[in-house]
């Protein structure tokens, strides 16, 4: 099973990622598109990511609103996995907001 990072290396990692919190349920950035299918597509090209790793992000959408939440579950807490997860978000995401 997966190892969970302390609250300090949560932390640590997060300080080289664009706008992630982290809070007792796992580590969230809420995106905003201009459209709900840019919304849409971004999901979808996250899904594809996240079937690459084996590694899935709770998703919200809301209209064109979109938050990702990562944690491992099985561990209880976030994992090198979740913060690797979270990097892949960041290259998709790239200039995609609005």
């Amino acid at each position: 099973m997966a190892e969970v990072l302390t609250a300090e290396a949560v932390r640590d990692e997060l300080g080289g990622l664009a706008g992630w919190s982290q809070d007792p349920a796992g580590i969230t950035r809420t995106v905003e598109l201009a459209s709900f299918p840019e919304a849409i597509g971004l999901v979808d090209r996250v899904a594809a990511t996240a079937e690459e790793l084996d590694h899935h992000p709770d998703i919200d959408i809301r209209w064109r609103t979109v938050t990702f939440r990562c944690v491992t579950h099985s561990a209880g807490g976030v994992t090198r996995r979740d913060i690797e997860l979270a990097r892949r978000i960041d290259e998709i995401v790239g200039g995609t907001t609005r």
